[in-house]
């Protein structure tokens, strides 16, 4: 009952003529960075983070995350219309997506991937809702051994079940640690990698990194890729839009598991790519006709874009309530509150009670905006892809550098924004994962401080992280998380054997 008087609270704030707007402009914005291939959800909210330095922060953190909702509608629209994957997560709606647009249901099978999507989201929301207050409220027990605990167990779960080759997750994660060492120590004071150069006095900024590892390497891959985009014409009226959902309730039992493993997956680090993928997966395996999927079944459309919207809101639970990000761009959000003096994590609830109601709020309402917004303007965005990349690379190439000037008003960050991006456009043709760079590069300094307050407490005692039941419980789940994909290759390679 409390959750829901707060959240009352909440959609006064959200409400208010200002922020409504903000949702429109941020869901209008998130399209566009869906739609184009060079961008994505993560890129779009890392560049358009300074446009919000000027605001106060129940209004920036509205206008990111629905620049999020609206990057996660638009990644459908190229999948569909031009079978070009606009986000990673998008992949799987290609697979059935794309042949019904070429049979002339480009219409439905849009609404149908709108309407998962929106389902989905709100189904993230509702976990919020009720879940983070209570996980906020546990993690006031928390002290500095428990915290670093959660930071491992954070880190351990992007190496354990990250999809990814397992050596090339810590090598970025390592990566992304040295990065985060660099400037001076907040513990003893001393510098640290400075080499002389006072620019390097702050360390490296994670916005300036993040613009540069995910937009300007996204740009470089674009342009080598050499994108041309040749796609289906869409429209979508109110008849084709009701006549869908007419339909759609046959499938309820669809979205109610999709939903579930991307609630799953959002929290965990698995991330709305896996979730997309199993979502898809589960669908056709309970399918009563899987033959027909992959050749324009609506079910392989509502059940991978209602997974990924419900992984991609869920991720922002253990954001808020922890202060851990369970995404790349909940990492890019963290920062974004940290920089407005935010500290994420069970104090967030107790000290910033409007800002957090107020943005949980916003998540409801900037959904159902998307989809209204959505339905009513694919034929413009569909259009935005007919431009040719070579103009839109350099406007994209600009914001980028705007965006890391005005971090700290230095030349110096847009030349290192450029290299971040050379980096990120080698680590990407090598297959190298950037989420648990960004993730330790975030945290990195954060998990350090904890285990270095906890050692001065237990005089260097590493038996403090199993002196409770609490904190032994977490490291023992990170070790845990930790080895068993190792012991379930070795499970798998005995039964090959026998």
């Amino acid at each position: 009952m409390d959750e829901l008087n707060a959240l009352m609270g909440g959609f006064a704030v959200a409400l208010s003529w200002q922020n409504v707007g903000l949702m429109f402009v941020g869901i209008l914005l998130g399209i566009v960075v869906g739609v184009l291939p060079g961008l994505g959800g993560p890129n779009g909210v890392a560049i358009l983070l300074p446009l919000t330095f000027s605001m106060d922060p129940v209004s920036a953190i509205i206008m990111l995350s629905c620049i999020y909702w609206g990057a996660l509608f638009g990644g459908a629209i190229t999948s569909i219309l031009f079978n070009i994957p606009g986000e990673a997560w998008s992949v799987a709606t290609t697979f059935d997506g794309y042949p019904m647009a070429q049979r002339g249901e480009a219409g439905k099978a849009l609404t149908s991937a709108f309407t998962g999507s929106c389902l989905g989201a709100l189904a993230g929301v509702l976990l919020i809702t009720f879940l983070a207050p209570l996980v906020a409220k546990f993690a006031l027990r928390f002290g500095p051994p428990e915290f670093f605990a959660v930071y491992l167990l954070t880190f351990c779960s992007f190496v354990g079940m990250g999809k990814e080759s397992k050596p090339k997750i810590l090598i970025a994660m390592c990566l992304g640690f040295v990065l985060a060492a660099v400037g001076m120590d907040t513990v003893s004071g001393t510098l640290r990698m400075t080499f002389g150069s006072t620019e390097l006095l702050r360390g490296f900024d994670f916005l300036v990194a993040v613009i540069g590892l995910f937009g300007i390497s996204e740009i470089l891959m674009t342009m080598e890729e050499g994108v041309a985009f040749r796609g289906k014409q869409a429209r979508i009226d109110l008849k084709v839009v009701l006549k869908t959902w007419a339909e759609l309730p046959r499938y309820w039992l669809t979205v109610l598991r999709s939903s579930v493993i991307g609630c799953w997956l959002g929290i965990t680090p698995g991330g709305a790519t896996a979730a997309s993928f199993m979502g898809y997966g589960v669908a056709k395996r309970m399918a009563r006709d899987p033959d027909s999927f992959g050749q324009g079944n609506v079910e392989g459309v509502v059940a991978p874009e209602t997974a990924a919207h419900a992984a991609g809101t869920s991720a922002l639970l253990p954001m808020l309530a922890l202060g851990i990000p369970g995404s790349a761009t909940a990492a890019v959000l963290l920062g974004g509150l940290m920089i407005w003096g935010l500290q994420p994590g069970p104090l967030l609830f107790a000290e910033q009670g409007p800002f957090v109601w107020g943005l949980i709020a916003s998540m409801y309402l900037g959904n159902i905006v998307g989809l209204i917004v959505v339905l009513s303007t694919v034929p413009l965005f569909a259009a935005i892809l007919r431009i040719p990349f070579s103009i839109i690379a350099p406007l994209i190439l600009v914001i980028c550098a705007i965006g890391a000037y005005t971090v700290n008003g230095a030349l110096f960050d847009v030349w290192l924004m450029l290299g971040f991006g050379v980096v990120g456009y080698v680590l990407k043709k090598l297959d190298y994962p950037l989420a648990p760079m960004v993730l330790a590069l975030v945290l990195g300094d954060r998990a350090e401080d904890a285990f270095r307050q906890t050692m001065l407490v237990s005089s260097g005692a590493l038996d403090v992280f199993w002196s409770n039941g609490l904190v032994g419980t977490i490291m023992g789940l990170a070790v845990f998380v930790l080895v068993w994909p190792v012991v379930s290759d070795w499970r798998m390679r005995g039964k090959r054997v026998a």
